[in-house]
């Protein structure tokens, strides 16, 4: 494999000021180790506002962004890596921007023909009067938080009010209508779609518990659906990533109804890297090794925009 940045100094983003700091923190520190080991020069940064300042005298050359959500995701570290003129991995700052929006994000998938869930978005101050606007089970969820922050399935119309006020903790409040499983996840690694992964929470549905804690979920890889149905998801992921103008790595999220009709959730462009992530389960099944699938992505940093003059 191509080592493009090899002799180079390597800065790891991770950490952050973001709800899913300590994620973020277990991926960037395993990245590192896997960097190292392939015989790259690693230095590990804890973001904070102070990071120009930490980019420098770290004497960074390229970033390998893996920070989760706010100030992360979002594009405000790339947009800053921009400015800086410092490569780095993953998506630019328009595409970045766009997959944290859930609601945005779903517009456009809608209008490229990419099945979503039905939904209705409550602004701030819309949520706390709001009556349920489709029949339980519905899904209550931050318009623009990740690793299920905030999320919430509502059986009961009781329910709703606690889950609308959990949710708009963070902002707006997108109201989705459920789709019973199972949930299937896609990773597309530069255009290309990985065996799909089942998840299988043990109770419960896939919340920040399930998927951080170690043995209270299921996974299944590759998962066990139709060969049609297969293919058709990963075609739907490939266009998702298309669409949305991503690069790198990303984890389609996707609901499979009763009749393995599929609704993709959202698109994530830092997806975890930890123990119990996605990706590299994916990697290895198509052969990828943690090592070469961190390297795969090092090696696909650059810079996304063109100055003027």
């Amino acid at each position: 494999m191509q080592k493009r940045w090899l002799g180079r100094k390597v800065a790891v983003l991770l950490g952050g000021l973001s709800s899913e700091r300590e994620v973020s923190l277990n991926s960037g520190r395993a990245v590192a180790r896997a960097l190292r080991s392939q015989g790259h020069d690693v230095v590990e940064i804890d973001v904070g506002r102070d990071l120009p300042a930490q980019l420098k005298a770290s004497g960074a050359e390229v970033a390998v962004i893996m920070l989760h959500g706010t100030y992360g995701e979002d594009g405000c570290v790339q947009g800053m890596l921009e400015v800086l003129d410092i490569p780095y991995s993953g998506s630019g700052v328009a595409a970045s921007s766009l997959c944290m929006d859930k609601v945005r994000t779903k517009r456009l998938m809608e209008q490229a023909g990419i099945p979503v869930a039905q939904d209705v978005v409550l602004g701030p101050d819309e949520w706390r009067d709001a009556q349920l606007p489709f029949d339980a089970p519905v899904v209550v969820k931050p318009a623009e938080e990740g690793s299920s922050v905030g999320c919430s399935i509502v059986d009961e119309a009781g329910d709703y009010g606690a889950a609308l006020m959990e949710a708009g903790r963070w902002g707006r409040v997108l109201v989705e209508r459920y789709h019973a499983g199972p949930e299937v996840t896609v990773t597309v690694l530069d255009g290309q779609a990985l065996p799909p992964v089942e998840i299988r929470p043990g109770e419960g549905f896939y919340d920040f518990t399930n998927k951080y804690t170690t043995g209270k979920t299921t996974y299944v890889c590759p998962a066990e659906i139709g060969g049609e149905v297969r293919g058709r998801i990963q075609a739907l992921a490939r266009r998702a990533c298309e669409v949305l103008g991503v690069n790198g790595v990303a984890r389609v999220d996707f609901m499979l109804g009763g009749g393995d009709d599929p609704v993709v959730l959202e698109v994530n462009t830092i997806p975890g890297m930890t123990e119990l992530s996605l990706v590299p389960m994916a990697a290895r099944e198509a052969g990828l090794s943690f090592e070469d699938l961190s390297e795969r992505i090092l090696d696909g940093a650059s810079l996304h925009c063109e100055a003027a003059g």
